[in-house]
């Protein structure tokens, strides 16, 4: 089955996927904390989305798509238009790199960030497991 992405469901079974992961336990086994993942619009996508993600110790505590996004406060937001996600999750762009090249917009610790790389990167190849439909 795929899941439309950005959507309640996709980002459900990315924390599914999280949580049945042994390489992604190991890599955020010292991780706390959460975020929105802020999708915004582009030519493909026309609205914003906020994918809440409670990650805490190489598991995935509680996953959703915010429709309130004062709904959570989280500690990380990262925003970044659609087809950027896209590439992120499709492996194009590494996340870091993203981060880096601005191409994603980081509010929190970037120190904190850098000093988890693994965990980032075990976290995109999960992103790649979910069986994904993107806009048309």
């Amino acid at each position: 089955m795929a899941y439309r992405f950005p959507s309640d469901e996709w980002i459900k079974e990315l924390c599914r996927i999280l949580n049945e992961s042994e390489a992604y336990a190991e890599a955020a086994k010292n991780w706390e904390g959460d975020f929105y993942f802020i999708v915004e619009p582009d030519e493909e996508f026309k609205e914003t989305a906020y994918l809440y993600m409670d990650l805490w110790h190489g598991k995935c505590r509680e996953a959703f798509l915010a429709s309130d996004p004062s709904a959570k406060d989280p500690e990380f937001r990262i925003w970044a238009p659609y087809g950027t996600w896209k590439k992120v999750i499709l492996g194009q762009l590494d996340p870091i790199q993203g981060l880096v090249t601005r191409q994603l917009k980081l509010k929190g610790d970037m120190i904190k960030i850098m000093r988890n790389v693994k965990a980032a990167n075990e976290l995109v190849k999960c992103c790649a497991r979910v069986e994904t439909e993107f806009a048309a």
